[in-house]
């Protein structure tokens, strides 16, 4: 454990920061789950909604440098993608549902 005063400190922000990025973490990930789980039901208008939520919250945590910025805006741009494709009616159930794993 730290001894010195600013050693404390650190380690205080640390923890404090940690806990911060993996909230971060936890949402999008959730988000981008339920996400995956509409393409794969092939549900048009759920997917949207959830697009919107997902990209919110991508990029959100990429503009405070939760998530790595190119790595946020890409599952976007994928997954916004087969979206589309879902509500044009390009894709099947079963074209959605790999389409789903794949982005």
């Amino acid at each position: 454990m730290a001894t010195h005063k600013s050693a404390e400190k650190r380690a205080r922000q640390t923890t404090k920061r940690t806990s911060h990025n993996r909230k971060a973490l936890s949402t999008v990930r959730s988000a981008e789950r339920k996400l995956r789980d509409a393409l794969a039901a092939a549900e048009p208008k759920k997917a949207q909604e959830l697009l919107m939520e997902f990209s919110s919250k991508a990029q959100k945590a990429a503009g405070k440098g939760r998530v790595h910025a190119r790595n946020a805006q890409r599952k976007i741009g994928r997954l916004s993608l087969a979206v589309h494709n879902l509500v044009a009616g390009k894709l099947t159930s079963n074209q959605a549902r790999q389409a789903s794993k794949r982005a």
